[in-house]
């Protein structure tokens, strides 16, 4: 990957079909080696979906191909693919992402990743298939998998003034 330092980026695109090849090809390499647990704290609140992991420094994963448009926040030190090009992106970084995307990363230091979307979902589950068509290879899923739930029963209001 190009490791371009990032000054202004705010957004992530869909992916090109030839971009999805090249994330793709690098998932079926980095699946024949050995995997790293990542912890996940996932978040049902008020019609929000928040999905958090935790990546230590040194480590290359992919991202699945997420079929709903949504917020994501990066704070730590990671090279992320933008498209063709990659970028790193140091501190804290809040990004609007389109449907479509999926992103392969490289974690320079400690990095928390967390991808927000609003959903009818009353379960991780359902809000995990909402958000991909590749939900059963998440992280998460992994018998190892540390993963921490948190659904609240509110819904989303309005505040009368």
């Amino acid at each position: 990957m190009d490791n371009t330092p990032a000054t202004t980026i705010d957004r992530i695109a869909a992916i090109s079909p030839e971009a999805l090849g090249k994330v793709r090809r690098l998932e079926d390499h980095l699946l024949t080696l050995p995997q790293v647990d990542l912890d996940t704290t996932h978040v049902l609140h008020a019609g929000m979906y928040a999905r958090t992991i935790r990546v230590p420094a040194g480590v290359v994963f992919t991202g699945a191909l997420i079929k709903v448009a949504s917020t994501l926040i990066i704070s730590g030190d990671v090279v992320v693919t933008l498209g063709a090009k990659s970028s790193r992106l140091s501190g804290y970084h809040v990004l609007s992402c389109s449907a479509g995307r999926k992103q392969a990363f490289v974690t320079m230091g400690e990095t928390f990743i967390t991808m927000i979307f609003p959903t009818t979902a009353d379960t991780v589950e359902q809000a995990e298939k909402e958000a991909t068509d590749e939900a059963g290879a998440l992280a998460s899923h992994r018998n190892s998998a540390k993963n921490t739930i948190i659904i609240t029963e509110e819904r989303p209001c309005r505040m009368q003034q």
